[in-house]
């Protein structure tokens, strides 16, 4: 293509014939076809799991995790599939403050566990931006050896803002992973909020970690914590720190005192030790093993496995209610309205509420 700039008309402007653009194709590339994920059928998942097939275990932790309707239906087929195998392990609860220590003593703890024999899996809920609902998931990092053990199974899950729906899901991996052959079950909460209940409601042992020499001893001594509590451990007790630990120590057990005796019947203790140099583990553990003989021997155990199965009953039936109230097309069309009359002062939530509720149940067909 000539350019007009050449024309006799404009002498002294010289335009340059451009080279020819090579293909935006690379000819040695060769194209393959994404391959589509396999589809497996339940059977299939159960008898990985059944198997104790790691992979096959991921992947139905996946269908669990995931929000589609489809997944969740083949979901609920594998988890009731694998529940007559579920049940045979001990599961701990292992929470404390940001910054306390918890996956370092989870990878020590794990280790300790797995010298004993059997198998562990690592379930641990990770904080989620409230933004950008993003997760670092991080915690495999800080876990450098139990993430290596091949006895180990380590399953971060972002929280995502809603709390209810991933301890759902954590305790129904929770089953997966025991019908798996998984032995030792440890859940690590993200430490704040309301994530320390929901953990609560599913494990046989909790244990608090905290931590002495932060100046926040007594913040640490909250009544609704302290209570969920079957024992207290205090990190970092090393070097120039254990004094401060051994005192700790005593403040958590002047604190217990002051509580009501557990439902258990069980005494709580306060241990301390040291999870990056690794002392006073076993100790740790012989109280927990303490603890579960304990609990099976009165029979508490069993009862709180029952009150636990039927409080998650309940969270069913309220997270599904939930979801079907906002999923319905004519909600979905009145909550603007009624949330600009309520912010417009011509309506009291309460008034706005009820309006909205009798809709969706006179929309529910008899």
């Amino acid at each position: 293509m000539e350019h007009p700039e050449n024309n006799e008309a404009y002498k002294g402007l010289t335009v340059n014939k451009g080279i020819e653009q090579p293909s935006t194709i690379n000819p040695y590339q060769r194209f393959n076809r994404a391959k589509k994920r396999a589809i497996f059928s339940v059977n299939d998942y159960v008898e990985g799991i059944l198997k104790g097939d790691i992979t096959r275990l991921s992947q139905a932790v996946t269908l669990v995790e995931s929000t589609k309707p489809e997944h969740q239906v083949v979901a609920q087929e594998v988890i009731e599939k694998c529940l007559p195998y579920a049940g045979n392990s001990i599961r701990i609860g292992i929470s404390g403050v940001p910054g306390a220590g918890k996956s370092t003593s989870i990878d020590v703890f794990g280790l300790h566990v797995l010298e004993q024999g059997g198998k562990l899996a690592v379930l641990a809920i990770d904080p989620s931006s409230e933004r950008s609902k993003g997760s670092i998931l991080g915690d495999k990092t800080r876990m450098e050896k139990l993430s290596v053990h091949p006895k180990s199974f380590i399953r971060p899950s972002p929280s995502a803002g809603s709390l209810g729906g991933v301890a759902r899901k954590t305790r129904e991996t929770i089953i997966l992973c025991e019908a798996a052959g998984f032995d030792k079950i440890f859940v690590e909460t993200v430490g704040v909020g309301q994530s320390e209940t929901a953990v609560h409601s599913m494990v046989d042992f909790f244990l608090l970690i905290q931590l002495a020499g932060t100046g926040d001893e007594l913040q640490g001594i909250k009544r609704g914590i302290m209570e969920m509590a079957d024992g207290i451990v205090i990190n970092k007790a090393d070097g120039n720190n254990i004094e401060k630990a051994k005192l700790a120590a005593t403040h958590f057990r002047n604190a217990l005192h002051l509580f009501p005796a557990p439902e258990s019947g069980w005494t709580p203790q306060v241990l301390t030790y040291s999870g990056f140099y690794g002392l006073g583990i076993k100790e740790v553990w012989d109280m927990v093993y303490a603890y579960i003989d304990f609990v099976k021997a009165n029979g508490y155990f069993q009862y709180r496995r029952n009150e636990q199965a039927k409080y998650w009953m309940y969270e069913s039936i309220n997270e599904q209610l939930r979801n079907s109230f906002y999923n319905n097309p004519q909600i979905a069309e009145m909550l603007t309205q009624k949330e600009n009359e309520v912010l417009a002062g011509n309506l009291t939530s309460f008034t706005a509420a009820h309006q909205l509720l009798d809709t969706y149940f006179h929309s529910k067909p008899d």
